[in-house]
């Protein structure tokens, strides 16, 4: 099979790597930290300017219908230059998921246009980060419906002007059948939000729905059937996030290396010392194999079998995890007291890589994924 780029992906992979580099950088990255829900409205327009936001999207939604590693060489760029607008939580997942959906077209086009920002809420309590399990109630109610129950760590809701939410309409609260998906105002009666920052920057927010009623028109999609397009959106927003943290290694793969070629000690560049170079080969050749790793869940996430999809974004976030924290901590010791400092960027890149150790499920939930869609994914 040939992995090569084509000269479309080439472009785009040299476009973003060049906005990341330029155009944003560590100035701007501090500067965003300052800003509220740590998004900086200029950059988001740039992105729908660039059609990075419709990318995702359906075609017939105003959007570009780019594959899944169309969107890893943005995300990885991304993840290189410590950009903290919602990319991933704010237009891949939520964007795949109405596209799957085939609802909300309006919505759709203005999120590609850059006019909104949306937040997928389907975490609660007690979840264990299954997206199969539902406590919170969709009851039919006249010619709509009432919401209640809770959500926990919705990524992006402080800035979303929409929030896309998993209710029960039927079953029992482990059951993937049942789930039906709804567009709530964000501002509706009853909805309650508890915005907080996360570790690495961005922002995320605890909700509380309590009798929040909404219109037969704001379901998304099919009654009941909202588990499938949750389950698969959610595994292309974990291999963009995959590849977001591909970057943000590399990024700090070349930190090392350049720090390690310029720190001189008894008058020698310490990058001469053997042990250090074992070191930054045990980084390099981690970071090879992660690009390897995100490339082929890359192909597999678009697989028409759920269990080959599931199989290859798990095992593809369970290593990421484990190499991720590695390379981190390797530019961290490497670097000595000045990589935990405010002033370097070495040490933000740790706290952005060790959130995404719990990204869109832990190393212990994809290993678990794994071994339980093995057997399917054999069988294609």
């Amino acid at each position: 099979m040939d992995f090569s780029y084509s000269q479309e992906q080439e472009m785009l992979r040299e476009s973003a790597a060049k906005f990341a580099a330029k155009g944003y950088g560590f100035d701007r990255y501090q500067s965003t930290l300052q800003l509220p829900g740590h998004c900086d409205a200029t950059m988001w327009s740039q992105m729908a300017e660039f059609g990075w936001l419709g990318l995702p999207l359906p075609e017939d939604a105003g959007g570009l219908g780019g594959s899944a590693l169309d969107v890893s060489l943005i995300c990885e760029a991304l993840g290189a230059g410590m950009v903290l607008e919602p990319y991933v939580s704010g237009a891949v997942l939520p964007g795949h998921l109405l596209g799957l959906c085939a609802g909300q077209p309006d919505l759709l086009g203005r999120l590609a246009e850059g006019e909104t920002q949306l937040a997928v809420a389907w975490a609660e309590p007690g979840s264990a980060e299954d997206p199969a399990y539902c406590a919170t109630r969709a009851d039919a109610d006249g010619d709509g419906y009432v919401l209640g129950g809770r959500k926990q760590c919705v990524l992006n809701a402080p800035n979303a002007t929409t929030l896309i939410v998993s209710a029960r309409s039927a079953g029992g609260d482990h059951d993937p059948d049942g789930i039906s998906l709804f567009a709530v105002d964000p501002q509706s009666d009853g909805l309650e939000l508890k915005p907080y920052p996360l570790m690495g920057g961005g922002y995320a927010a605890d909700i509380r729905l309590d009798q929040v009623r909404v219109g037969a028109a704001s379901r998304v999609g099919a009654a009941d059937a909202g588990f499938g397009p949750l389950d698969a959106a959610l595994d292309h927003a974990t291999v963009a996030a995959c590849a977001q943290a591909l970057g943000a290694m590399s990024a700090l793969l070349e930190r090392t290396r350049e720090y390690l070629r310029v720190r001189k000690q008894f008058g020698t560049p310490i990058g001469s010392f053997q042990a250090l170079q074992h070191r930054l080969v045990e980084m390099f050749v981690e970071v090879e194999q992660s690009r390897s790793m995100v490339i082929m869940s890359g192909v597999r996430v678009e697989s028409a079998e759920p269990a080959v999809r599931r199989r290859a974004v798990s095992a593809a976030k369970a290593y990421l995890g484990q190499s991720s924290k590695f390379v981190a901590q390797q530019a961290v010791q490497l670097h000595g007291g000045i990589g935990v400092t405010e002033e370097l960027d070495v040490g933000h890149y740790f706290r952005q890589l060790s959130a995404f150790g719990t990204l869109y499920g832990s190393r212990e939930y994809h290993l678990r994924r794994f071994a339980d869609n093995e057997a399917g994914a054999g069988a294609e």
